[in-house]
């Protein structure tokens, strides 16, 4: 279709992953900036590139990102035809802006503001090739000449539009993922951009796109993961006043998290964003398992042994920590399994959770009650 039809852009991608793709304003994964000084290198540089990225694996439906921007008029003054008229190429240059973009004649005073009052020639946005090379040029001793007899006029056809960035000349080249994570794409896009060769001399590139967002959402998750357990560990604290209970109900909620890994790698989910908010309502939701077993155990342990206590603690618990967990397991089923439009958005948020809650579930109920007798036997001794 593409080479039947010019201009015509194809794309295969699922409806509401697109919409918010186009909602985000980078519908696209794989987004690659190329900048130069001198903009007319960076087309050439564009297709280079895409046609480069294209070959990689898992990379589909590449765009240069050169967009035509209309037929353009090009005047090339010849400066010794100039000078026999008795003007300079600068000269015809002034009155050539002057006639097609205006010049300002005066100035309006209003209430609020002043406003310039800008001359140009009646069908300046409508003049033809004809019409402009017919263009009178005034020279310096009076007499006029038509701009034909100075300058050479060429019709462009499909220039190139020149998009900008901080200032900067700027062309993007995208491209869509398939089959792959878009970690190990966009490794294999900067190993092959980073080749001696690949780029021009004064070429540089940028990643952005959906790759460069989700950086960014990762380092800000990083961070509210951090807080949120150091957050949690001193809530802890305050609750048991010991050191070693806070130890053991995080270290089980993250070692929890594992699981999620092992999950996505199973079922052929990428990791991504949805998928790291799942990580981390582990850490809360594993968290609130244990305090269940932690608190009965603590409620025991001043009526009997801290062995028995431990062991009571957990077959009183098993009960409602299965009701819980089979009860979200149960609820985000429909999710993890993709069942119904718009679910594969939230997919990998519910195998994080069921991952992680399988395994959370076993460590509450048989590794916590080992651990909680070392560490009290170690304190009573």
């Amino acid at each position: 279709m593409t080479a039947k039809v010019r201009g015509v852009q194809i794309e295969v991608a699922q409806l509401i992953e697109d919409l918010i793709g186009d909602l985000t304003a980078v519908p696209q994964p794989i987004e690659v900036k190329l900048y130069a000084d001198d903009p007319a290198v960076l087309p050439g540089e564009a297709r280079k590139v895409a046609a480069l990225i294209g070959k990689i694996d898992g990379v589909v439906e590449v765009k240069d990102g050169v967009q035509l921007a209309g037929d353009a008029l090009d005047v090339k003054i010849d400066p010794v035809r100039a000078g026999l008229e008795g003007v300079t190429p600068a000269d015809i240059e002034t009155q050539l802006n002057a006639a097609l973009t205006g010049s300002v004649a005066t100035t309006l005073a209003q209430a609020s503001k002043a406003v310039d009052v800008r001359v140009r020639l009646p069908e300046a946005l409508t003049i033809s090739e004809t019409g402009l090379a017919q263009l009178p040029i005034r020279a310096i001793d009076g007499h006029v000449f038509p701009l034909s007899r100075v300058a050479s006029l060429k019709s462009v056809t499909g220039q190139p539009q020149i998009s900008r960035e901080n200032l900067e000349p700027m062309i993007a080249v995208t491209g869509r993922i398939q089959g792959r994570g878009i970690g190990a794409a966009v490794a294999d896009v900067t190993a092959a951009l980073d080749r001696p060769g690949a780029l021009g001399p004064g070429i540089r590139y940028e990643l952005g796109g959906l790759y460069q967002q989700q950086q960014i959402a990762f380092a800000g998750l990083v961070k509210v993961f951090g807080a949120a357990l150091v957050a949690e560990f001193a809530l802890l604290l305050i609750l048991y006043r010991r050191f070693w209970l806070p130890v053991i109900i995080i270290g089980c909620s993250l070692l929890s998290t594992t699981a999620v890994f092992t999950a996505l790698w199973a079922s052929g989910v990428d990791l991504n964003i949805t998928a790291l908010m799942g990580m981390t309502m582990i850490i809360g939701i594993g968290t609130e398992m244990a305090i269940f077993y932690v608190s009965e155990f603590e409620d025991l342990a001043r009526h009997m042994p801290p062995p028995e206590a431990a062991r009571a603690a957990s077959r009183n618990r098993l009960r409602p920590i299965t009701m819980t967990t089979l009860a979200a397991i149960f609820t985000l089923l429909p999710l993890a399994l993709a069942i119904g439009q718009g679910a594969g958005i939230q997919q990998p948020l519910a195998i994080a959770i069921i991952a992680g809650l399988l395994l959370q579930y076993p460590l509450v109920l048989l590794a916590m009650p080992v651990l909680v007798r070392l560490t009290t036997g170690r304190r009573a001794t």
